[in-house]
């Protein structure tokens, strides 16, 4: 039987899948704290041979699944204790958003409000912040609302953008704020639960 102070945290991913695996390490030093699945809706998604290859569930989705209330049923099944998006860029259906208030998370790779928004992901947001001559970027965790990056913010650290730079040697500049800190605000949300 498991103990019922463990936390659950399942994940949901399109890309890569580097800050999945990147948390999934982090957590796995803790006993009380379990990475239950991965979800996504790209079959091409690395995100999937990480989660193979760290030994957590996965689920490829389909959009009807997502539509309609039977992916919200599978995670009713589990009862994650936190949803964290990384690197998802589907809109968050409103019946799993009301069905866990305050318990999806979501990293954005700049300071919202600005460079927010639908269609804002990747290399999109960073060219935005060097076209905008910002002389600061970083990221953004919030909770997800109904709507694209406009719920409420956890926690935000910048880094400092240099005339040389360029959109890629932005990202790497955001991964390593995003590597750094995201596990660290993942687990004192559940801390704090």
């Amino acid at each position: 039987m498991r103990n019922k102070t463990i936390k659950k945290i399942i994940f949901f991913a399109s890309g890569s899948g580097s800050n999945v695996q990147n948390i999934i390490e982090h957590f796995s030093a803790f006993d009380q704290i379990t990475t239950d699945l991965v979800l996504t809706n790209n079959q091409k998604a690395g995100v999937l041979d990480r989660a193979k290859s760290l030994n957590v569930p996965f689920y490829l989705f389909k959009k009807e699944e997502y539509l309609d209330d039977s992916l919200l049923n599978k995670l009713q099944t589990i009862k994650p204790d936190l949803i964290v998006l990384a690197g998802f860029l589907l809109k968050i259906p409103k019946s799993i958003v009301a069905a866990y208030p305050d318990k999806i998370i979501n990293i954005h790779p700049a300071l919202l409000p600005k460079h927010g928004g639908k269609g804002m992901y990747g290399d999109r947001v960073h060219q935005s912040v060097l076209d905008s001559g910002d002389s600061q970027t970083g990221i953004t965790i919030h909770y997800v609302n109904e709507n694209y990056d406009e719920g409420s913010i956890i926690f935000q650290s910048a880094v400092e953008v240099s005339k040389a730079d360029t959109a890629e040697s932005i990202a790497n500049k955001v991964h390593q704020l995003e590597y750094k800190h995201y596990p660290e605000v993942l687990h004192q949300l559940l801390k704090d639960q």
